[in-house]
């Protein structure tokens, strides 16, 4: 008669689902237990991802973001050190070298003022890229304040406010920026961004609107409410987080139009002011020797045109991430 095998705590059987058995160790035997199962029980089931998880899983296979991501990456670092692929002056002028070509040690020539191109161009990022950011983010906050609390509260504050907003709409935005702008003497970069903020806001308002309005209604909010939460947990951890993407999504892609804007205030003479440096400054001092110095007129709206291209391609890889109606 065989010997029976000791009794070991730490030892268990398992079934291997074909009749027979197999003998496993105590973690081993926990590690099944405690695996999901797939929807037919044979397999390990996936781990389920959240929205923004599952979002950053696709924008990393998309060579759209990473491409534009890439773009941006750039324009950030040359903003905020310039000097890494410029260290020249882009205030310092030559007239002797007016509207000449480019020369060793200056690629992209000189500009009407013996100014050099590359330098300004480089230099020019920096102004841009802060008022893209700062206007975006004041937007984004304003309008996501006014607009959620409208969607959350209704009644007559949402009635005033969306009145507001289409008073605010039938303002022409580059008329508005000529009159507003003209009777400011301030030259820094303060005026235009407060501008771009008091006109940018209702578009925003309204995009927060709408998604408070469809998150409120969900079934965990509703039982949230009946549970006890108060209108300020509701609104800050339930409603906000599945009510953002919108906003995000709108905000990037608003970011390359509020840069172009800065650019064209810029040009018409009420945006920033020499000596600031900018590239709607510099496409306006440009523009009447297009036709003896084309290279001082590209370099400067090439780079206007990749920046604003880059931030609008980003949006929409960002819009299709995190919709999921698009996938």
């Amino acid at each position: 008669m065989p010997e029976q095998e000791p009794y070991e705590p730490e030892r268990v059987i398992a079934g291997t689902g074909m009749g027979g058995q197999m003998d496993l160790g105590a973690s081993e035997a926990v590690t099944l237990e405690k695996t999901p199962r797939g929807p037919d029980g044979t397999g390990p089931q996936e781990k389920a991802r959240s929205l923004w998880s599952d979002a950053w899983h696709d924008l990393r296979r998309n060579p759209v973001f990473l491409l534009s991501a890439l773009v941006i990456l750039f324009l950030v670092v040359i903003s905020v050190r310039p000097s890494l692929i410029a260290s020249g002056n882009p205030l310092h002028c030559d007239l002797a070298l007016a509207q000449e070509g480019s020369r060793s040690g200056h690629p992209f020539g000189f500009n009407g003022q013996g100014c050099d191109v590359y330098t300004r161009t480089v230099h020019g990022a920096r102004t841009s890229v802060l008022v893209g950011v700062l206007s975006t983010l004041g937007v984004a906050v304003l309008g996501s304040v006014l607009g959620g609390l409208a969607g959350f509260f209704g009644g007559v504050w949402d009635a005033v406010l969306s009145r507001v907003t289409d008073i605010f709409f039938a303002i022409p935005v580059v008329l508005g920026g000529l009159v507003l702008l003209s009777v400011i003497t301030s030259n820094t970069v303060w005026p235009v961004i407060g501008f771009i903020v008091l006109l940018g806001w209702p578009q925003i308002s309204r995009i927060a609107r709408g998604s408070v309005i469809t998150a409120k209604q969900n079934d965990y909010v509703q039982a949230a409410r009946a549970l006890g939460a108060t209108n300020s947990r509701l609104l800050l951890r339930h409603i906000a987080p599945n009510a953002v993407a919108p906003v995000i999504v709108v905000a990037t892609i608003a970011l390359g139009t509020y840069i172009s804007l800065e650019a064209t205030l810029s040009f018409l003479g009420v945006g920033l002011k020499p000596p600031s440096v900018s590239w709607g400054i510099d496409i306006s001092a440009a523009a009447p020797y297009v036709r003896n110095a084309p290279h001082a007129l590209l370099w400067p709206s090439g780079a206007l045109a990749i920046t604003v291209l880059a931030f609008i391609m980003l949006g929409d890889a960002v819009r299709d991430a995190l919709d999921p109606k698009l996938r």
